[in-house]
């Protein structure tokens, strides 16, 4: 297994097929597998379950949204054998599962760039990170400061159970806190729904939940415009790329790592590739 820096304290290893390991999706092994955790891994989860299972019809796997940090605190308790998460493990969270028994292993299985959306009538293209930072803060509060509609802005966020409320919070507001006039959602399609029906509204989202009833705005970094495409993303220069993770127990089943070996094999990262993220492999 390769190894992976986890903080300037721990390391964690990550489940990788191999040639030499004979365990990687074999389907040998019969018992229910429990996976919970983040809604913008959740698409990639329920489809992966679904070609697993087709494979091997004697497995059952139960797939639960609901956000990273739920999905880790049921790992960390021992109630699912894998989480799913659009966050790293806080060092807290490690420490607390291995206080359980619990050795978690860090293992990439796709890359996601967190869209921006704004409703399809909004004028506006595209946004810089400090005009998107100073949207969120509350600083700008009516798009035609921006360059929009002479409208008062309407701020999406997702509870702070989401993952990608702790990533957005990290890399664009640099951890200031989101306005206080903001609408909390519970889930991502409820943050497309809310754009797509209002003009004034802004949110972010998951790739994969991408769809033509909202725009993409751009971001702007130092005068260009970058998306959410896989060359920016591969490449580093859309600001808002990163990992989705799965975590499981070093010492887990081999029924764990068998699925976990079907997700990074050719055709679990295809899988990934249709549901709208990027593979790893």
């Amino acid at each position: 297994m390769d190894e992976d820096v986890f903080t300037d304290h721990t390391k964690m290893n990550s489940f990788t097929p191999s040639e030499e390991d004979n365990t990687s999706y074999t389907g040998t092994v019969k018992s229910t597998l429990f996976i919970k955790g983040s809604d913008t891994v959740l698409p990639i989860s329920l489809a992966e379950s679904e070609a697993y299972t087709k494979l091997y019809p004697e497995k059952n796997i139960v797939v639960i949204g609901g956000g990273s940090s739920l999905g880790i605190a049921s790992f960390i308790e021992g109630e699912v054998e894998i989480a799913m998460a659009s966050r790293k493990m806080k060092e807290s969270e490690y420490k607390a599962a291995v206080s359980n028994g619990i050795e978690p292993v860090e293992t990439i299985i796709a890359w996601d760039g967190i869209s921006v959306i704004i409703n399809k009538d909004n004028l506006l293209e595209s946004l810089s990170m400090d005009q998107l930072k100073m949207i969120y803060t509350g600083e700008i509060t009516n798009w035609k400061e921006v360059g929009g509609n002479d409208e008062n802005i309407k701020v999406l966020i997702r509870d702070s159970s989401s993952g990608t409320y702790g990533f957005f919070k990290e890399h664009v507001l640099l951890d200031k806190e989101y306005t206080i006039y903001a609408t909390t959602e519970p889930n991502t399609e409820a943050v497309v729904r809310d754009v797509a029906s209002d003009t004034s509204a802004i949110g972010y989202i998951g790739l994969a939940y991408m769809d033509d009833s909202v725009k993409m705005a751009g971001l702007a970094v130092e005068g260009e415009v970058f998306y959410p495409e896989a060359d920016s993303i591969r490449k580093g220069e859309y600001p808002l790329s990163r990992p989705l993770y799965y975590y499981a127990n070093k010492h887990t089943e081999e029924n764990t790592k068998d699925f976990i070996g079907f997700v990074l094999s050719e055709e679990g990262q295809k899988i990934i590739a249709d549901v709208g993220y990027l593979p790893v492999n």
